[in-house]
Parts: structure tokens; sequence; C-alpha cells
């Protein structure tokens, strides 16, 4: 969902109960669109994030840790000049807009007090954070609006601040009931309560509009003639009421713990799903883009990685298709040589010049018509009758060469095709730009270095950093996340007497339990046992079986892509992973 005014206007009553007279200790710009303020405030440290982007602007604060580039961009330098040190004196919704309006205390290049203000515009494509002067003068933008940009406004350095073009709509805030009745009775009878709602009133996100609908009519796609004017303009009036009086119920949708929408009041519409309740709207912008953030990032920076990856994909693909279509050919090799047979025993039958011969195959009896078959010989007109016996002797034996070399290109191949789809589940798992380096150099060590344009793989290969897990009695659990971190963790910090778990049959992490030689509790198995399954192509199902042995058990392939092992004499378990769990049990 958009974020729209009345979950900004949640935002800024937690902001304003938390962080007005916090101070700014760092400032941060992990993306280039995003911005995260560092304060102390009267309940210890909080991270307030701005996010100017595209796809998910927002303004909350977050739990979430973000990997900051080496260098920092020139407006985060900007702003760290400016606001390091600085106090939040206030902070303010302009209007019912999508627009929030920061206001510090701070000192200028002479020491003198003044007052600076961060201006972010949550409006989608066009979202952006300014940064002005106390007279409201822009001093720079995250976001560079000129006459080529728009035409109706725009944003440069020197220019005053201006708030965006107004719209044709009406303040939810400040309706009135007459206000409410004149517009419901002048809207289109066939049109949607929805439609009606987001046309006519600021900042009304639509699944606002339909749980107003829902409230009202039972029906969140109701239509306007299906719905109470009444009963809908109490709803409304309700909802806003309770917004102008910092009443909120900020709540995520779940579907099979996937969030798929989040509000600052009940979604009751979503009936058929789990609707979660939260103490804070932060909390509930942490929990829906969490993993939507970390995806798009990854999707980002490695853009070149899964295009070559998808590219061999095809390839292999398309190769194997033909190679097992070359293989069933190779099925008609006994035939050739049938033919040959029946040829050298009817020579003296054929002569020079023949074109196709039937006759009659003594090693085929026919049942039904208690007599032999007869095979048609195709023959060569130019060929003498033992050259043409000859002839499909050599299809025989080409066939039977071909069999034997066409079964071991399929099974590189298809080797090959596994390991891309180890790299493609490396890739989904990948959480930080080093996991990206891990996996680039991976790829250039296994021969598509080629492919990489620009990319030159580092002289030293560094120990790579392990996600770490604590199960319930306390054993250690590492879990890799590539290829080359699955090699690490199995084959050079394995020692004799640790478990090693993998789920079974399918791309997946390798998971070590470090046991010091002890017997662990069945509890921290299970644990393991669900970090391994989590960590796989079956993240997300449920009953994944996942194998377990003694890591000594565990045995690299000679010459094989990285990752790759052969075990036996394992045990089994069938578990369902728990996500929060698992999530609760990973080291920060």
């Amino acid at each position: 969902m958009a974020f729209d005014a009345g979950m900004l206007a949640c935002v800024i009553h937690e902001i304003k109960s938390i962080a007005e007279g916090g101070r700014i200790e760092k400032i941060y710009q992990p993306e280039k669109d995003e911005i995260i303020l560092q304060m102390r405030t009267t309940v210890g440290g909080k991270r307030l994030l701005i996010n100017a982007g595209s796809n998910c602007p927002r303004l909350s604060f977050t739990s979430a840790q973000r990997e900051n580039p080496m260098q920092a961009p020139m407006f985060c330098m900007l702003l760290r000049k400016h606001l390091t040190g600085a106090c939040l004196s206030s902070v303010e919704q302009l209007g019912f807009e999508r627009v929030a309006k920061l206001c510090f205390d701070t000192r200028d290049e002479m020491g003198y007090e003044c007052k600076k203000y961060l201006i972010a515009e949550i409006m989608g494509k066009y979202s952006n954070l300014i940064f002005t002067d106390e007279n409201m003068k822009v001093i720079a933008s995250l976001k560079t609006v000129d006459f080529t940009t728009s035409s109706l406004r725009q944003v440069l350095p020197g220019m005053r601040y201006e708030l965006p073009p107004a719209q044709n709509k009406l303040d939810p805030t400040k309706t009135s009931i007459e206000e409410f009745m004149n517009a419901y009775s002048s809207a289109l009878s066939d049109k949607s309560v929805e439609k009606f709602i987001t046309s006519t009133y600021l900042g009304i996100a639509s699944s606002i509009a339909r749980e107003l609908s829902f409230r009202a009519c039972g029906k969140y796609d109701a239509l306007v003639w299906e719905c109470n004017s009444e009963k809908l303009y109490h709803e409304f009036e309700a909802l806003y009421s309770a917004l102008a009086c910092g009443k909120y119920e900020p709540c995520v949708i779940v579907d099979c713990s996937s969030p798929i929408e989040y509000a600052f009041t009940s979604l009751s519409y979503f009936g058929q799903y789990e609707i979660k309740t939260v103490e804070s709207a932060s909390e509930a912008l942490d929990i829906y883009f969490a993993g939507r953030d970390r995806e798009q990032r990854i999707k980002q920076r490695a853009a070149d990685v899964l295009r070559l990856l998808t590219n061999a994909e095809s390839r292999l693909v398309k190769k194997i298709a033909a190679q097992e279509g070359e293989l069933a050919d190779c099925e008609k090799g006994e035939k050739y040589k049938a033919y040959g047979d029946l040829i050298t025993a009817n020579l003296y039958k054929l002569k020079r010049g023949d074109k196709a011969v039937e006759l009659i195959d003594y090693e085929s009896w026919n049942e039904e018509k208690q007599d032999f078959d007869t095979a048609v010989i195709e023959l060569d007109e130019r060929l003498s009758p033992a050259a043409n016996a000859q002839r499909y002797y050599k299809l025989y034996n080409k066939s039977k060469t071909a069999k034997v070399e066409l079964a071991r290109q399929l099974e590189i191949a298809r080797g090959e095709l596994e390991y891309i789809y180890s790299v493609f589940d490396a890739l989904a798992k990948a959480e930080t730009t080093a996991d990206l380096s891990e996996i680039r150099d991976e790829l250039y060590r296994s021969g598509y270095a080629s492919k990489m344009k620009g990319y030159a793989a580092p002289k030293k290969q560094h120990a790579p950093v392990i996600t770490e897990f604590i199960t319930t009695n306390g054993y250690r659990v590492l879990c890799g996340k590539n290829n080359y971190q699955n090699e690490y963790i199995t084959h050079k910090l394995a020692e004799r007497h640790d478990y090693w778990f993998h789920a079974k049959n399918m791309a997946g992490s390798h998971v070590l339990m470090i046991t010091n030689g002890e017997e662990p509790p069945a509890q921290d198995f299970t644990d393991a046992c669900e970090i391994a399954a989590y960590y796989s192509k079956a993240k997300g199902t449920a009953a994944v079986e996942v194998d377990y042995l003694f890591a000594r058990g565990v045995k690299k392939v000679s010459g094989a892509k990285p990752g790759f092992v052969i075990y036996h004499n394992n045990w089994s378990a069938v578990v369902t992973p728990d996500e929060d769990r698992i999530l609760r049990m990973r080291k920060k």
C-alpha cells in the first residue's frame, strides 16, 4: 500500500512523543534515496529513517541495521556538517498532505544559534528530502527538480521552498457532514465507495477506503448506491476524529508469515488473513519492509550476477533438451544393427540400384498373424548391397559411441545446472555487499569471469563472515549463505564430532552445530534442522526433510563445483521452520 497521510500522522505522533528534544549523534546514507538519523532521545538511542525512493518511501523509526558505503555521499556529508549535534525541536505534518517538516535547533558556521529544516515529501515517485535554512531557502535536496523535470515547481539550491501543487480534494480531518453528503450525492451511483473516497479526500490510501466501505456496508467493494451515506459518514468521521486525537491501531496483515499490507488502523476486511496488531507504526513498517528493502537492494546491486545466471540457466536448459533428444535417437542403434544383419543375410537377393527392400525378419514372430514380421529398409542406390550393410553397421557403432558420450555430457550439463541453481539460492539469501562479493568471486573462480565485465577477483581470499545462531540450550550453529561459505564451514571449521545438516535433495545452506564432543538434547537438533530447512529452497513450506550426520562423514567431491559434497549413513528429520523463532535464535 502507499504510505498515506494517515500513516504519516501516526508516525509523527510517535516521533513527537519520543524524539522531540532528542539530539542527533550520527547521520548515515546507506542508499542513494535513504537517510538515517541516529538520535539520543529520552528513551535511549533511536534511528529515524527517511526514505525518499519511488518504491517504498516512508518516515519512521527503525531497528533494522543497514550497510553503509565506505564513502558517504555529498548530501550525507552536508547534513553531517549542519545537523550533527542538533536537537529536534519540533515535527509537524503540513496540512493533511504526505509532507513532514522536521525543525532542528543548531548553530551556524559562526557559532550563532539558528534553525534548520528537513522536509520529507512522501509521495511515491515524486518523493524527496529537502534541507532548508531558517528562512526556508533550499540548501540542498536529495533529488534536484529543475525546469526540465517539472514546470509546476522547482527544487533548486537558493530557491525558497514551496509546497507541492495543491490537489482539488477535501481534508478528511476537517470535513463536515454537509460537505460529505453533498459530495456523496453528486457521486455516480455505479462508482465504488473506494473510488469515491480516494478521489474526493486528500491522503487516503485505497486500503483505508476499502476498510471504510467494509465497516459501513459489509463489503469492501460496495458501490455508492449500495451504501448508506449516514452510516458511511459515521465510520469516516469516527476514524479521522480518532486520528486527530492521536488514537491509532497500527497493524500488519500477514499471509503465511509474509506481510502483505499495513495500516494505521485495523483492516477488518482482511478477515481470511492474520491481522497482527503492533505497538507502534514504526514497528509495523519495519515488519512490512524488512524483507522488501533487502530484496530490492540486493536486486539492484546483483543485476549483473542475476543476468549471468539467467543466461547460463537458459543455455543449459536448451543444451540438455537437445542432448536428451540426441540420446533418444541413439536408441535406434539396435535397429541399424538389425538392418545390417538382414541385408547381409539376403545379399543374394539384392542388387546395386535398389532404393528400398522388404525383407523377412526371422527373429520377430507375430502371434496375431502367425507369421514373421517384415522390415522395409531404405538403401542407397549408389552403393552395393554389402556397402549398404556396412553403412548401417557404421550408424550402429556411431550410435553406441554417441550414447556413452552423450550420457557423460548430460551428466556434466545437469551438474552445472544444479550448480547454477545453488548460486541462485545463494543470491536469494545474500544480505550484504560482502555476500555478493563472495558470490562474484565464486563465479569468477568457476570460469564465469569473462561474462562479468570489469570484475577483478581479489588477490587474497579472506575468511567469510558466517551467520551464527544460538540454539535453545546454548549450542552454536553456523549457517553458510553461499557455496564459498558452505565450503568454509564444512571443510575448515567442522570438527569430527560436530553435526552437519542439509535440506534433503535440494539447494540449501550447509549448517553446522558445534558440540565440543557433547551430545546435544533433541530440541537443539530440531533447532538446527529448522535453520537448515529455512535457509534452503524449501523456505516457506511445511514438512521439510533434513539430513544430518557427523561432520566427519561429509566428503568433498573431487573436481566438483564449490559446495558440492557427498555423504552416507545419515539420519533424517521432518520439520516445519518457524521464521520468528529462527530469527530470535540468530546472533546479532
